[in-house]
């Protein structure tokens, strides 16, 4: 009855034709699903689930999101890289910047104009003819104008010609300058009076 113990070796009239004792492979690192005979000569059953070289992968703890794992030159790197999810951020000036965060991103996030600034940004607010971040202008310089015209008469003192404000006017549209009041009226005397102003 031929001996069932497994061969690793066979000599055929002093020519070695197999010889798998000084093979190295193991279960471990063979794939899993593949076959092969070990250095007993008995039936190895891959059980290494690997399924990719990472020789040559480069990425590091700082480039992989924290809480993952993957494999790089042949070893498991654990993540570092922060998870910033949804970052939000505001701007209020024309000069102010917005700096990003270092991490991860999931692209979600927004940068927006503040809400107090934003709602400045109304066409009343802004020259006709001018566009600002996309608002065009419709300001013709006269809104809220309540303009006042007013007639003097010179006198010999200073005179400051000013709108009535108690009145709700705002701005001097006109100011007439009446001529010099002259005046001609014959005196007791036999002469003539001459008025000025």
């Amino acid at each position: 009855m031929p001996d069932t113990k497994a061969i690793n070796k066979v000599i055929y009239g002093g020519r070695v034709l197999i010889d798998l004792t000084g093979d190295t492979v193991t279960a471990d690192k063979l794939l899993a699903g593949y076959k092969a005979h070990g250095a007993d000569g008995n039936i190895v059953n891959g059980t290494c689930d690997y399924d990719m070289n990472t020789q040559d992968a480069n990425a590091t703890a700082a480039e992989i999101l924290s809480g993952k794992k993957a494999g790089v030159g042949g070893q498991m790197v654990t993540g570092a890289m922060k998870n910033n999810g949804a970052v939000e951020g505001t701007i209020s000036s024309k000069d102010e910047e917005y700096t990003v965060p270092q991490g991860f991103h999931d692209g979600s996030g927004k940068v927006k104009i503040h809400a107090d600034e934003k709602a400045k940004l109304v066409a009343n607010n802004i020259r006709e003819g001018v566009t600002i971040l996309g608002v065009a202008g419709s300001m013709t310089g006269t809104e809220g104008a309540n303009p006042q015209a007013k007639t003097v008469t010179p006198s010999t003192s200073q005179q400051e010609i000013l709108p009535d404000s108690e009145s709700g006017y705002n701005y001097l549209s006109q100011v007439t300058v009446l001529a010099i009041p002259y005046s001609e009226a014959e005196n007791p005397q036999g002469g003539t009076t001459v008025t000025i102003g």
